[in-house]
Protein backbone atom coordinates (compact mmCIF):
# COMPACT_ATOMS: atom_id res chain seq x y z
CA UNK A 1 0.00 0.00 0.00
CA UNK A 2 1.49 3.61 -0.72
CA UNK A 3 2.18 5.68 1.35
CA UNK A 4 -2.03 7.61 2.54
CA UNK A 5 -2.33 11.83 1.93
CA UNK A 6 -2.33 13.35 4.82
CA UNK A 7 -6.58 14.37 5.26
CA UNK A 8 -6.05 18.10 4.00
CA UNK A 9 -7.60 21.00 6.16
CA UNK A 10 -10.47 21.92 4.44
CA UNK A 11 -9.15 24.90 2.60
CA UNK A 12 -5.94 23.94 1.84
CA UNK A 13 -5.02 22.95 -2.20
CA UNK A 14 -4.72 18.92 -2.29
CA UNK A 15 -3.38 17.35 -5.23
CA UNK A 16 -6.52 14.41 -4.42
CA UNK A 17 -8.23 16.91 -5.68
CA UNK A 18 -6.26 18.92 -8.04
CA UNK A 19 -5.23 21.48 -6.67
CA UNK A 20 -8.57 22.41 -5.41
CA UNK A 21 -9.28 22.77 -1.63
CA UNK A 22 -12.05 20.84 -0.18
CA UNK A 23 -13.79 23.76 0.40
CA UNK A 24 -13.36 24.98 -2.98
CA UNK A 25 -14.05 21.79 -4.78
CA UNK A 26 -17.51 21.21 -2.65
CA UNK A 27 -18.46 24.60 -3.49
CA UNK A 28 -17.33 24.30 -7.34
CA UNK A 29 -17.95 20.71 -8.17
CA UNK A 30 -19.90 18.68 -5.20
CA UNK A 31 -23.34 17.76 -6.55
CA UNK A 32 -22.54 20.08 -9.85
CA UNK A 33 -20.07 19.16 -12.15
CA UNK A 34 -16.99 16.11 -12.47
CA UNK A 35 -14.03 16.65 -12.15
CA UNK A 36 -11.04 14.52 -14.00
CA UNK A 37 -7.73 14.55 -11.72
CA UNK A 38 -4.71 13.16 -13.51
CA UNK A 39 -2.38 12.09 -10.33
CA UNK A 40 -4.63 12.35 -7.82
CA UNK A 41 -3.10 9.93 -5.90
CA UNK A 42 0.49 9.80 -7.16
CA UNK A 43 2.30 6.07 -6.33
CA UNK A 44 -1.19 4.67 -5.34
CA UNK A 45 -1.53 0.70 -4.91
CA UNK A 46 -4.32 -1.48 -4.48
CA UNK A 47 -5.98 -1.96 -1.12
CA UNK A 48 -5.16 -5.70 -2.07
CA UNK A 49 -3.59 -7.96 -4.73
CA UNK A 50 -6.39 -10.13 -7.27
CA UNK A 51 -5.64 -13.52 -5.48
CA UNK A 52 -6.63 -11.90 -2.07
CA UNK A 53 -9.69 -10.07 -3.79
CA UNK A 54 -10.89 -13.23 -5.44
CA UNK A 55 -10.44 -15.15 -2.22
CA UNK A 56 -12.21 -12.42 -0.38
CA UNK A 57 -15.35 -12.67 -2.99
CA UNK A 58 -15.65 -16.34 -2.06
CA UNK A 59 -15.85 -15.43 1.84
CA UNK A 60 -19.67 -15.52 3.62
CA UNK A 61 -20.86 -12.01 4.65
CA UNK A 62 -19.09 -10.19 1.87
CA UNK A 63 -21.11 -8.71 -0.92
CA UNK A 64 -19.76 -9.31 -4.60
CA UNK A 65 -21.16 -9.30 -7.88
CA UNK A 66 -19.88 -11.10 -11.14
CA UNK A 67 -20.59 -9.09 -14.37
CA UNK A 68 -20.27 -10.87 -17.72
CA UNK A 69 -20.38 -8.66 -20.99
CA UNK A 70 -20.91 -9.86 -23.98
CA UNK A 71 -18.42 -9.57 -26.94
CA UNK A 72 -20.66 -7.23 -28.89
CA UNK A 73 -23.17 -4.58 -27.64
CA UNK A 74 -26.24 -7.02 -28.16
CA UNK A 75 -29.69 -5.68 -28.85
CA UNK A 76 -31.20 -4.23 -25.79
CA UNK A 77 -28.72 -5.64 -23.81
CA UNK A 78 -28.91 -9.34 -24.79
CA UNK A 79 -26.23 -11.38 -23.63
CA UNK A 80 -25.06 -9.32 -20.25
CA UNK A 81 -24.72 -12.11 -17.56
CA UNK A 82 -24.81 -11.43 -13.86
CA UNK A 83 -23.98 -13.59 -10.32
CA UNK A 84 -24.01 -13.08 -6.97
CA UNK A 85 -21.09 -14.51 -4.68
CA UNK A 86 -19.77 -15.96 -2.82
CA UNK A 87 -17.75 -17.07 -5.38
CA UNK A 88 -15.72 -19.96 -5.59
CA UNK A 89 -12.42 -19.74 -7.36
CA UNK A 90 -13.11 -22.25 -10.02
CA UNK A 91 -16.62 -20.43 -10.57
CA UNK A 92 -14.69 -17.26 -11.73
CA UNK A 93 -13.48 -16.84 -15.27
CA UNK A 94 -9.89 -17.50 -16.37
CA UNK A 95 -8.27 -13.73 -15.58
CA UNK A 96 -7.28 -13.79 -19.53
CA UNK A 97 -10.70 -14.05 -20.79
CA UNK A 98 -12.01 -10.68 -22.01
CA UNK A 99 -15.15 -9.05 -20.71
CA UNK A 100 -15.62 -9.97 -17.33
CA UNK A 101 -15.98 -7.92 -14.09
CA UNK A 102 -15.61 -8.42 -10.25
CA UNK A 103 -17.08 -6.19 -7.95
CA UNK A 104 -16.84 -6.46 -4.07
CA UNK A 105 -18.98 -3.93 -2.35
CA UNK A 106 -17.84 -2.80 0.98
CA UNK A 107 -14.56 -3.42 0.81
CA UNK A 108 -13.34 -1.13 4.05
CA UNK A 109 -15.06 -3.72 6.51
CA UNK A 110 -12.83 -6.20 5.82
CA UNK A 111 -9.39 -4.30 4.12
CA UNK A 112 -8.00 -2.10 6.99
CA UNK A 113 -5.95 -0.53 3.68
CA UNK A 114 -9.40 -0.02 1.85
CA UNK A 115 -10.02 1.65 5.36
CA UNK A 116 -7.89 4.07 6.03
CA UNK A 117 -7.80 4.97 2.07
CA UNK A 118 -11.62 6.33 3.20
CA UNK A 119 -9.40 8.42 5.34
CA UNK A 120 -8.79 10.74 2.57
CA UNK A 121 -12.45 11.51 1.33
CA UNK A 122 -13.83 12.55 5.18
CA UNK A 123 -13.71 16.46 4.29
CA UNK A 124 -17.82 15.22 3.26
CA UNK A 125 -19.88 14.23 6.06
CA UNK A 126 -19.74 10.57 7.59
CA UNK A 127 -23.25 10.42 7.49
CA UNK A 128 -23.13 10.70 3.31
CA UNK A 129 -20.32 8.03 3.19
CA UNK A 130 -21.25 4.78 2.45
CA UNK A 131 -18.45 2.58 1.00
CA UNK A 132 -15.45 1.70 -0.90
CA UNK A 133 -16.27 -0.74 -3.75
CA UNK A 134 -13.39 -2.37 -5.83
CA UNK A 135 -13.81 -3.52 -9.19
CA UNK A 136 -11.23 -5.91 -10.84
CA UNK A 137 -11.74 -6.60 -14.86
CA UNK A 138 -10.49 -8.18 -17.42
CA UNK A 139 -9.71 -6.82 -20.91
CA UNK A 140 -13.09 -4.38 -21.97
CA UNK A 141 -14.75 -5.73 -18.67
CA UNK A 142 -17.14 -3.13 -17.34
CA UNK A 143 -20.96 -2.62 -16.28
CA UNK A 144 -22.03 -1.23 -19.03
CA UNK A 145 -23.32 2.40 -19.01
CA UNK A 146 -25.66 3.07 -16.33
CA UNK A 147 -25.88 6.36 -13.83
CA UNK A 148 -25.73 6.22 -10.11
CA UNK A 149 -28.07 8.43 -7.41
CA UNK A 150 -25.41 9.19 -5.62
CA UNK A 151 -21.78 10.73 -5.91
CA UNK A 152 -19.00 8.55 -6.44
CA UNK A 153 -14.79 9.34 -6.70
CA UNK A 154 -13.45 6.55 -9.40
CA UNK A 155 -10.11 6.03 -8.54
CA UNK A 156 -7.83 3.82 -10.90
CA UNK A 157 -5.24 1.73 -8.55
CA UNK A 158 -3.95 -0.70 -11.16
CA UNK A 159 -4.39 -1.16 -14.81
CA UNK A 160 -6.43 1.28 -17.15
CA UNK A 161 -9.91 2.02 -17.68
CA UNK A 162 -11.45 3.83 -20.41
CA UNK A 163 -14.30 6.45 -19.11
CA UNK A 164 -17.06 8.05 -21.34
CA UNK A 165 -19.56 9.99 -19.08
CA UNK A 166 -22.60 12.60 -20.44
CA UNK A 167 -25.10 14.46 -18.27
CA UNK A 168 -28.75 13.24 -17.80
CA UNK A 169 -31.47 15.18 -17.68
CA UNK A 170 -32.03 17.87 -20.41
CA UNK A 171 -34.19 16.14 -22.43
CA UNK A 172 -31.84 13.01 -22.43
CA UNK A 173 -32.91 9.44 -22.42
CA UNK A 174 -32.84 8.04 -19.08
CA UNK A 175 -34.67 5.16 -19.51
CA UNK A 176 -33.21 1.80 -18.70
CA UNK A 177 -32.79 -1.01 -21.32
CA UNK A 178 -35.99 -3.42 -20.28
CA UNK A 179 -35.48 -6.76 -19.24
CA UNK A 180 -31.37 -5.98 -19.00
CA UNK A 181 -29.87 -7.56 -15.73
CA UNK A 182 -28.43 -4.25 -14.89
CA UNK A 183 -29.58 -1.07 -14.99
CA UNK A 184 -27.93 -0.23 -18.45
CA UNK A 185 -29.10 3.28 -20.53
CA UNK A 186 -30.61 2.94 -23.33
CA UNK A 187 -29.76 5.58 -24.91
CA UNK A 188 -26.25 6.84 -23.92
CA UNK A 189 -24.88 9.82 -25.65
CA UNK A 190 -21.52 10.67 -24.01
CA UNK A 191 -19.73 13.87 -24.76
CA UNK A 192 -16.36 13.09 -22.74
CA UNK A 193 -13.71 10.38 -22.73
CA UNK A 194 -10.61 9.89 -21.04
CA UNK A 195 -8.61 6.91 -20.15
CA UNK A 196 -7.20 6.66 -16.73
CA UNK A 197 -3.91 5.76 -15.26
CA UNK A 198 -3.02 4.24 -12.07
CA UNK A 199 -3.18 7.41 -9.04
CA UNK A 200 -5.93 9.27 -11.61
CA UNK A 201 -9.39 9.81 -10.23
CA UNK A 202 -12.56 11.23 -11.50
CA UNK A 203 -15.48 12.79 -9.63
CA UNK A 204 -19.12 12.00 -10.71
CA UNK A 205 -22.45 14.15 -9.49
CA UNK A 206 -26.09 12.39 -9.63
CA UNK A 207 -27.47 11.51 -12.45
CA UNK A 208 -24.58 11.46 -15.00
CA UNK A 209 -24.39 8.38 -17.18
CA UNK A 210 -20.96 6.96 -17.40
CA UNK A 211 -19.48 3.81 -19.05
CA UNK A 212 -16.29 2.40 -17.99
CA UNK A 213 -14.11 -0.55 -19.67
CA UNK A 214 -11.03 -2.22 -18.80
CA UNK A 215 -8.05 -1.34 -21.36
CA UNK A 216 -5.67 -4.00 -21.65
CA UNK A 217 -6.91 -6.34 -18.47
CA UNK A 218 -5.97 -6.76 -15.18
CA UNK A 219 -7.41 -3.27 -14.34
CA UNK A 220 -8.89 -2.10 -10.93
CA UNK A 221 -10.49 0.40 -9.72
CA UNK A 222 -11.56 1.67 -6.74
CA UNK A 223 -15.30 3.41 -6.04
CA UNK A 224 -15.76 5.84 -3.71
CA UNK A 225 -19.56 6.28 -3.14
CA UNK A 226 -21.89 8.04 -1.17
CA UNK A 227 -25.52 7.58 0.38
CA UNK A 228 -28.36 9.76 -0.24
CA UNK A 229 -31.56 8.45 1.17
CA UNK A 230 -34.88 9.36 -0.33
CA UNK A 231 -37.31 11.06 1.39
CA UNK A 232 -39.95 8.53 1.81
CA UNK A 233 -36.99 5.77 3.17
CA UNK A 234 -35.77 8.62 5.92
CA UNK A 235 -39.16 9.03 6.47
CA UNK A 236 -40.13 5.90 6.72
CA UNK A 237 -37.65 4.84 9.20
CA UNK A 238 -37.80 7.82 11.36
CA UNK A 239 -41.91 7.36 11.81
CA UNK A 240 -40.96 3.50 12.39
CA UNK A 241 -38.69 4.83 15.12
CA UNK A 242 -40.91 6.88 16.89
CA UNK A 243 -43.36 3.94 16.87
CA UNK A 244 -40.45 1.67 18.74
CA UNK A 245 -40.23 4.94 21.63
CA UNK A 246 -44.05 5.90 21.54
CA UNK A 247 -44.73 1.88 22.84
CA UNK A 248 -41.90 1.96 25.15
CA UNK A 249 -43.12 5.28 26.88
CA UNK A 250 -46.53 3.43 27.24
CA UNK A 251 -45.17 0.16 28.75
CA UNK A 252 -43.31 2.17 31.05
CA UNK A 253 -46.87 3.92 32.08
CA UNK A 254 -48.52 1.01 32.85
CA UNK A 255 -49.68 0.46 36.51
CA UNK A 256 -49.41 4.26 36.96
CA UNK A 257 -52.17 6.27 38.43
CA UNK A 258 -51.59 8.65 35.32
CA UNK A 259 -53.95 7.31 32.42
CA UNK A 260 -51.71 5.53 30.42
CA UNK A 261 -50.55 7.17 26.91
CA UNK A 262 -51.90 10.36 27.74
CA UNK A 263 -55.88 11.47 27.96
CA UNK A 264 -58.23 9.43 25.67
CA UNK A 265 -60.04 10.24 23.13
CA UNK A 266 -64.14 11.39 25.25
CA UNK A 267 -66.99 12.65 22.76
CA UNK A 268 -69.93 13.32 24.73
CA UNK A 269 -71.26 15.66 22.53
CA UNK A 270 -71.19 12.25 19.65
CA UNK A 271 -74.74 12.53 18.02
CA UNK A 272 -76.45 9.55 17.16
CA UNK A 273 -75.69 8.98 12.97
CA UNK A 274 -77.53 7.51 10.38
CA UNK A 275 -73.69 6.76 9.10
CA UNK A 276 -72.28 4.65 11.32
CA UNK A 277 -69.34 3.39 8.86
CA UNK A 278 -68.32 7.22 8.34
CA UNK A 279 -65.02 8.76 10.27
CA UNK A 280 -65.77 10.83 12.86
CA UNK A 281 -64.01 14.12 11.81
CA UNK A 282 -63.36 14.80 15.73
CA UNK A 283 -61.96 11.18 16.14
CA UNK A 284 -59.23 12.22 13.23
CA UNK A 285 -58.28 15.00 14.79
CA UNK A 286 -57.76 13.53 17.66
CA UNK A 287 -55.36 11.44 16.01
CA UNK A 288 -52.78 14.13 14.41
CA UNK A 289 -52.93 15.92 17.34
CA UNK A 290 -52.22 12.59 19.35
CA UNK A 291 -49.03 12.35 16.35
CA UNK A 292 -47.79 16.01 16.76
CA UNK A 293 -47.46 15.98 20.28
CA UNK A 294 -46.32 12.88 20.33
CA UNK A 295 -43.19 14.37 18.60
CA UNK A 296 -43.61 17.77 20.40
CA UNK A 297 -43.22 16.33 23.86
CA UNK A 298 -39.78 15.76 23.27
CA UNK A 299 -37.30 18.20 21.13
CA UNK A 300 -34.74 16.14 21.07
CA UNK A 301 -36.84 13.38 19.60
CA UNK A 302 -36.06 14.24 15.65
CA UNK A 303 -32.60 14.64 15.94
CA UNK A 304 -32.23 11.34 18.15
CA UNK A 305 -34.16 9.27 15.33
CA UNK A 306 -32.03 10.37 13.03
CA UNK A 307 -28.63 10.41 14.46
CA UNK A 308 -29.28 6.56 15.62
CA UNK A 309 -31.06 5.96 11.64
CA UNK A 310 -27.79 7.59 10.08
CA UNK A 311 -25.21 5.52 12.37
CA UNK A 312 -26.59 2.04 11.93
CA UNK A 313 -24.19 -0.29 10.22
CA UNK A 314 -25.06 -1.93 7.02
CA UNK A 315 -27.28 -4.66 6.35
CA UNK A 316 -25.74 -8.10 7.76
CA UNK A 317 -22.63 -6.19 9.79
CA UNK A 318 -22.02 -8.07 12.68
CA UNK A 319 -19.57 -7.66 15.39
CA UNK A 320 -16.74 -9.93 17.49
CA UNK A 321 -16.45 -9.53 21.00
CA UNK A 322 -13.86 -7.97 21.98
CA UNK A 323 -11.24 -7.13 25.20
CA UNK A 324 -10.29 -4.80 27.39
CA UNK A 325 -7.58 -2.53 26.59
CA UNK A 326 -5.86 0.10 28.52
CA UNK A 327 -3.85 2.42 25.93
CA UNK A 328 -5.08 4.30 22.72
CA UNK A 329 -8.24 3.03 21.01
CA UNK A 330 -9.42 3.08 17.77
CA UNK A 331 -13.11 2.41 15.93
CA UNK A 332 -13.47 -0.59 14.45
CA UNK A 333 -14.12 -0.95 10.72
CA UNK A 334 -17.89 -1.30 10.89
CA UNK A 335 -18.77 0.90 13.61
CA UNK A 336 -20.26 4.06 12.00
CA UNK A 337 -19.98 7.57 14.92
CA UNK A 338 -21.58 10.87 14.43
CA UNK A 339 -22.77 13.56 16.65
CA UNK A 340 -24.94 16.28 17.03
CA UNK A 341 -25.01 19.15 20.03
CA UNK A 342 -26.70 17.09 22.26
CA UNK A 343 -25.46 13.29 21.49
CA UNK A 344 -23.35 10.79 20.33
CA UNK A 345 -24.03 8.03 18.07
CA UNK A 346 -22.33 5.06 17.64
CA UNK A 347 -23.98 1.62 15.71
CA UNK A 348 -27.74 3.00 15.40
CA UNK A 349 -27.82 3.91 19.29
CA UNK A 350 -27.92 7.09 20.88
CA UNK A 351 -26.22 8.63 23.98
CA UNK A 352 -26.56 12.23 25.83
CA UNK A 353 -23.66 13.63 26.11
CA UNK A 354 -22.15 17.36 27.75
CA UNK A 355 -18.66 18.68 28.46
CA UNK A 356 -15.79 17.35 28.69
CA UNK A 357 -17.42 14.10 27.90
CA UNK A 358 -18.94 15.44 24.68
CA UNK A 359 -15.35 17.04 23.51
CA UNK A 360 -13.61 13.39 24.41
CA UNK A 361 -16.98 11.43 22.59
CA UNK A 362 -16.69 14.32 19.28
CA UNK A 363 -12.84 13.73 18.73
CA UNK A 364 -13.26 10.06 18.94
CA UNK A 365 -15.86 9.99 15.90
CA UNK A 366 -13.72 12.51 14.05
CA UNK A 367 -10.36 10.71 14.21
CA UNK A 368 -11.69 7.07 15.15
CA UNK A 369 -9.22 7.11 17.45
CA UNK A 370 -8.95 8.25 21.33
CA UNK A 371 -5.95 8.52 22.78
CA UNK A 372 -5.21 7.22 26.21
CA UNK A 373 -4.40 10.38 27.86
CA UNK A 374 -7.73 11.14 26.56
CA UNK A 375 -9.34 8.07 28.13
CA UNK A 376 -8.13 9.12 31.49
CA UNK A 377 -10.27 12.32 31.34
CA UNK A 378 -13.56 10.80 31.00
CA UNK A 379 -16.11 11.05 33.23
CA UNK A 380 -16.08 7.62 35.51
CA UNK A 381 -19.42 6.98 33.19
CA UNK A 382 -18.34 8.14 29.99
CA UNK A 383 -15.14 5.18 30.10
CA UNK A 384 -17.15 2.81 31.18
CA UNK A 385 -18.85 3.40 28.28
CA UNK A 386 -16.31 3.03 26.42
CA UNK A 387 -15.54 -0.40 27.78
CA UNK A 388 -19.14 -1.60 27.02
CA UNK A 389 -17.91 -0.93 23.74
CA UNK A 390 -14.64 -2.50 23.60
CA UNK A 391 -16.53 -5.89 24.98
CA UNK A 392 -18.97 -5.39 21.83
CA UNK A 393 -16.47 -5.00 19.60
CA UNK A 394 -17.13 -1.54 18.31
CA UNK A 395 -14.16 -0.36 19.55
CA UNK A 396 -10.15 -2.27 19.72
CA UNK A 397 -7.17 -1.33 21.03
CA UNK A 398 -4.83 0.78 18.84
CA UNK A 399 -2.11 -1.57 17.26
CA UNK A 400 1.35 -0.43 17.30
CA UNK A 401 2.80 1.83 14.03
CA UNK A 402 -1.23 1.66 13.43
CA UNK A 403 -1.84 5.51 11.25
CA UNK A 404 -2.82 7.60 14.17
Amino acid sequence: MSTLPELPEIDTPTPLLGGLSPAVFMRRHWQKKPLLVRQAWPGVMPPLARPALFELAAAEGVESRLVERPAAAGARGAGWRVRHGPFARRVLPPASRPGWTLLVQGLDLHVPAARQMLEAFRFVPDARLDDLMVSWASDGGGVGPHLDAYDVFLLQVQGRRRWRIGPLGKGRDDRFVPGAPLKLLQHFEPDQEWVLEPGDMLYLPPRWGHDGDAVGGDCMTCSVGFRAPSAHELAADLIARLADEVADSLADERGASAEPGGRRYRDPRQAATPTPAALPAELAEFAREAVERAINDDPRWLARALGESLSEPKPGVWFEAGAAADGDVVLDARSRMLYDAHHVFINGQAFEAAGRDATLMRRLADQRRLRAADRRRLSPGAAALLDQWLHDGWLRAAEPGEPR
